[in-house]
Parts: structure tokens; sequence; C-alpha cells
């Protein structure tokens, strides 16, 4: 029987990835996270330690996983975060998880790496493959965590070539209970939008999400995959599909208010928001269908109407 240890496993990703993973019988999984989900799953062990301490190394001496999947990372920080935590989860609880894994004998470690790993640029290409570079910005932690991740992953391709490594690159998460940022910026009575930018969308399901990685479990296949739906929607497209309008604003214009606004302590989002949302990564997912074999079920139209009428059964 397989030995599965999932990190991040109390995670709105990780939660789904190990009830998918406990229906398998020919699965024993391990669930790694800060905290214990008030309801266990039978058949699965729960593990309690912060990804970033020893504790980690002796879960995986004590379990001998064949298989990790990392999902521990800090995507939507809270309030009193700071850059220094997170890089120390996002970076360095990867890099002690990797020495645990070549430690310990991990056949294969499957990543969920993300879109903004390729970062917020002008001169992204219309569509992102898997061979253009890794751009993230320094201005955004995880956009820049990520490519931090990326990079040691590289090196231990070349060091460790025993360790199989998966590499998902992951456009934005939605799901009929999702809740982020970017949904966030949906639910605002008009939707914000930058004179001259598109400001495309890709969007996942993220049953599909758990799909590629329970796959990427089962298969031979390694490599680096961008994980998305087919398609893209602009702003302004997800503006009419939501009965709104946009908001546009000169780029300068902006830029100055959330200078003031974050000066003043009234929003946590800076200046540099302003390229998150006008050099959104537009991620080719040719790749995943082709070499890896995973083909989504739903496109970034479908599966951000299947949000939007989830939203919209909700409300009171």
């Amino acid at each position: 029987m397989n030995v599965v240890l999932v990190t991040g496993s109390s995670g709105y990703l990780g939660s789904q990835v190990v009830a998918a993973l406990a229906r398998r019988s020919d699965f024993s999984t391990i669930a790694l996270d800060v905290r214990v989900p008030a309801q266990r799953l039978e058949g699965v062990s729960y593990e309690v330690a912060d990804i970033r301490s020893p504790e980690v190394d002796a879960i995986v001496a004590r379990h001998r996983p064949q298989v990790v999947v990392h999902l521990a990372s800090i995507v939507t920080p809270g309030r009193n975060s700071n850059r220094e935590f997170e890089y120390s989860v996002d970076v360095g609880g990867t890099r002690k998880l990797l020495e645990a894994c070549v430690r310990h004998g991990v056949r294969r470690i499957i990543v969920s790496s993300s879109g903004a790993a390729y970062g917020y640029h002008a001169d992204n290409p219309q569509w992102l493959t898997e061979s253009d570079p890794l751009r993230g910005n320094p201005g955004f932690a995880y956009s820049w965590h990520k490519r931090l991740v990326e990079e040691m992953l590289a090196e231990y391709r070349i060091s460790q070539p025993q360790l199989q490594q998966v590499v998902f690159r992951i456009g934005t998460i939605l799901g009929a209970t999702v809740r982020n940022q970017i949904t966030d910026l949906f639910e605002k009575p008009r939707l914000i939008a930058i004179r001259g930018s598109d400001s495309p969308f890709v969007f996942i399901h993220d049953q599909d999400v758990v799909g590629a990685i329970v796959q990427g479990v089962d298969s031979k296949m390694t490599g680096i995959f961008n994980v998305a739906g087919d398609g893209k929607l602009s702003i302004h497209e997800i503006a009419a599909r939501l009965g709104k309008k946009c908001a546009v604003f000169p780029p300068g214009m902006l830029q100055a208010a959330l200078w003031l606004l974050k000066k003043l302590g009234l929003t946590q989002y800076g200046p540099e928001q302003i390229d998150f949302l006008r050099y959104r990564p537009v991620l080719d997912n040719r790749r995943l269908k082709e070499e890896f074999g995973y083909v989504p079920k739903l496109t970034s139209a479908e599966v951000f109407e299947l949000w939007r009428t989830s939203r919209q059964r909700k409300a009171p």
C-alpha cells in the first residue's frame, strides 16, 4: 500500500485532497498541518506540526511515505502577518521538507506552485508556457516565494534526481465554497479595472486541481505543468456576468490612492497591487492535457459560472 503524506492538509485545497485520497483503499494517507480538523476522516492518520519544525523530519521518518503532496504555504496572509514569517513558511518550510524527503527515501513529491511564479509583468507573453522564465515579483511575497521555491526545486532535480518531482503551476482556484483575495474583488459593488488593461483571469475548478494531484500520485509522469481551465475572462467580461460595472482608473491615480490608504492604515494593499491587476499571468494548459494526460473538466468560463451561481444561492 502506498503511503502518501499531505502537508497543509487542513487548508481549503489540502482538506479536499485528503478526502479524495481517503476514499482510495490503495492509499494510506497521512495528514500534516499545524492543527487537526474538527472532523477526522476514517483511515487518515493526523499529525500536528509546523512545516518549519524539526518534528517534520521525525514524522517523515516514522511514516516513510512513498509520495509527499506539499500544499503548505501562506496564500492569504493574515492582517498581522509579515514577510519574514511568510518566507519562513513558504521557502524555509519547503527546504526542511525536501531535506526530510531525501533523508528518508521519499520517492516522489508533488508541489503546488502557482502561475504567480511567472510574475506580473507588462511583457509577459499572451499565453505563458512552462518554458517561459520565472520572474516572480519581489514586491509580492506569494509570487516571489513561489519563484524561490521553484528555483530550489530545480536545484534538487540536479542534485537529487532520485526524488521525482511533479510541479503544478496553478491558476486562480474557484469552487462552490471558495473565498480568497480574488473573489473578494468580485464581491465589490463595482469591479476595479485599470485603464488600458483587460486584466485577464484564468480559473481552475478546485475539483480539477484535486483530480490532477491525485493523478500525480498515481502517475509515473514527472515535470512542470500549468493547471488552468481552457480560455480566459477579462475583468470586463467578469463584471458583465455578475451584472456589475467596472470602475476604470488610470494606473497612476490608483497607485497614488493605494499608497496613501496603506500609509494611513486603511488597507493592507499597497501600490504594487496595480501590477497584480493589470499584468495577470495567463496560463497555457496544453502540456497538462497532452503530456501529463489530465484534461480539466471545466473551462475558465464554466468554473466562474459555477462560482457565480453558488454565490447567488447563498445570498439572503
